[in-house]
């Protein structure tokens, strides 16, 4: 039976300790320049509504790596639902293809190919998730504290919207067993129905403040992401003002744990939800976060298509 990636809550919390010690030797046999040619002659089909950096380049270069090949669908090549219906683009990448990534703005695009395509798909991005970034994420948090079940000890704070990427975090938290906080402005809260279904999964405590100070105080990982993302332009102004307080910055992070990780998942913009001096400095991990994007991808790629040296 194939398996997919739409959102974490379809992995177990095995399953994404599994995936994270596969991370680790696919990372070593990098480090090491080793052979580790898993998936040759498999073909990933990469659909991209979005324009993207870490996404584009982790996912193709990880599937050369592995032995296989990738062939990029930009904006032009595929309309998602407007020259031909997303389950019948299912439907055909499934005969030529052995794995899909989408990256898209509606979230029901991925569930629809998920729905009709006889291959695994993965969701690269969509307006209500983010996973491979925060499975990333946890991937290096797992290199920072020693192990998964570190990892279960600590408080991760966001500052900012809630957006795909905290709805991602809560499912992480669900599964994994960390303590979560949102930190954002009145009106910028997650979807209700996330939020109930992250907290319906686990004890762990899931929590939605407008308190910066105290969101923040004393957490192990202070994280934030852009307050206007891809599609939002036209409130750009508009969120600036209603973020304005809500910038990790040195004040925020003397307020977190003395030995606090700052986490971002790219792009940023110096001096609007991160200053400067926070993104650049050296408990700043943003850099070791976007190497391993590759790494978890792979791992993703391999488990999900089968590859023997991914089962275990």
């Amino acid at each position: 039976m194939k398996k997919d990636l739409v959102t974490i809550a379809d992995l177990t919390s095995e399953e994404i300790g599994l995936l994270l010690r596969v991370s680790e030797r696919l990372k070593g046999a990098v480090e090491r320049r080793e052979e580790h040619r898993w998936l040759r002659g498999r073909t990933m089909a990469m659909i991209f509504e979005k324009p993207s950096l870490r996404t584009r380049v982790t996912f193709e270069t990880g599937m050369n790596q592995l032995g296989g090949s990738a062939i990029y669908l930009g904006p032009e090549d595929i309309k998602l639902g407007e020259r031909e219906s997303v389950p019948d683009i299912g439907k055909n990448l499934s005969l030529w293809v052995d794995v899909v990534i989408a990256r898209t703005f509606s979230h029901k695009s991925i569930v629809d190919l998920a729905e009709s395509a006889k291959v695994p798909v993965i969701n690269g991005l969509s307006d209500l998730y983010h996973p491979c970034q925060v499975l990333a994420d946890l991937f290096t948090l797992r290199e920072l504290r020693g192990g998964l079940d570190a990892i279960k000890g600590l408080h991760v704070a966001f500052v900012g919207d809630g957006n795909n990427m905290v709805h991602s975090w809560m499912m992480a938290a669900a599964r994994v067993g960390f303590d979560f906080t949102l930190v954002c402005p009145v009106g910028y809260e997650p979807d209700d129905n996330v939020v109930d279904l992250a907290k319906s999964l686990s004890s762990s405590t899931i929590t939605v403040t407008h308190d910066i100070t105290a969101g923040t105080k004393g957490v192990d990982v202070l994280y934030t992401d852009v307050w206007a993302s891809m599609g939002q332009e036209e409130e750009a102004e508009e969120r600036k003002r209603a973020f304005a307080h809500y910038q990790v910055n040195g004040d925020i992070l003397a307020n977190a744990a003395k030995d606090a990780i700052v986490m971002h998942c790219l792009p940023a913009h110096r001096g609007e939800e991160i200053s400067a001096e926070v993104l650049d400095g050296p408990q700043s991990v943003v850099l070791q976060q976007a190497e391993n994007r590759l790494h978890l991808q792979k791992a993703l790629v391999a488990w999900l298509l089968g590859a023997r040296e991914a089962q275990s």
